[in-house]
């Protein structure tokens, strides 16, 4: 959902209206982390990573009374005309002191690469007792898409081997740091999830490429990107012309000791 809005991959940029168009299956496949959170009425709650608010909307609509933070300018925008409660914040060094009864995130965690930072940070903003609840991707998460980006930019001369735009841990490895910053892991899974994409994969490379074709000049990023399209319809377009993207989903629930 959000990204790099500043705490997060560098050189993602964010339309609104683009994000909405080809990826707002992502609101509607969040809807079971809802669900793990169970917010109650008169909760306060932080959405990390709101985005445009879609989600933030439904933890309004079940009665919590909830602050929406990202860094993106626009995408904020689009949360604040659903009249939404947001602040800009980057995810690596939220503000927030020991007020929030809950923090929820979906489909953001991923694109801040300094995941101790961002536990720490939500470690500050809860209460005792507080609890972090989110979906993010996870281990193998478009790993195919990921390798066909990497072998383009390659051929076309760009070292993207050492491109990390993107944090999907392991489960241990995300429970571990959890662990760290003192929470009790309450659940933590790896969910498959194969994604159906709404306009195609070059809708979705055009929304969420940017990390890597940003290295590439700016003439060549089509003939890239149609590149990176045709490798990957063996394996993930099927014969009517469906794409589908290889999601993978770290969903946890932890808790903060009540003091």
């Amino acid at each position: 959902m959000s990204g790099d809005r500043p705490g997060a991959a560098a050189g993602q940029a964010w339309s609104a209206q683009g994000y909405a168009h080809h990826a707002g299956f992502v609101a509607t496949l969040g809807r079971p982390v809802l669900e793990l959170l169970a917010p109650e009425p008169e909760e306060r709650i932080l959405d990390l990573g709101c985005g445009d608010g879609a989600l933030t909307a439904e933890l309004v609509a079940a009665g919590a009374e909830v602050v929406g933070c990202d860094a993106s300018v626009e995408l904020l925008e689009a949360a604040r005309a659903r009249g939404l409660d947001v602040v800009q914040a980057d995810g690596h060094a939220l503000p927030f002191e020991a007020e929030f009864d809950a923090v929820f995130s979906n489909a953001a965690l991923h694109w801040m690469t300094r995941p101790g930072d961002v536990v720490a940070g939500v470690g500050r903003a809860l209460r005792p007792g507080g609890r972090f609840v989110a979906e993010f991707g996870g281990m193998g998460n478009v790993a195919a898409i990921t390798t066909a980006l990497r072998a383009v930019l390659d051929a076309a001369g760009i070292d993207a081997l050492a491109l990390r735009p993107w944090y999907f841990p392991s489960p241990d490895e995300h429970a571990a740091r959890l662990e760290q910053h003192g929470f009790e892991v309450a659940t933590i899974e790896l969910i498959p999830r194969p994604t159906a994409l709404p306009t195609g994969m070059a809708g979705w490379l055009e929304t969420f490429a940017e990390p890597f074709l940003r290295h590439a000049p700016a003439a060549e990023r089509a003939g890239l990107l149609a590149r990176a399209v045709n490798l990957l319809e063996p394996a993930l377009c099927d014969g009517a012309g469906n794409w589908t993207a290889d999601y993978v989903r770290l969903r946890f629930k932890a808790v903060l000791p009540a003091g």
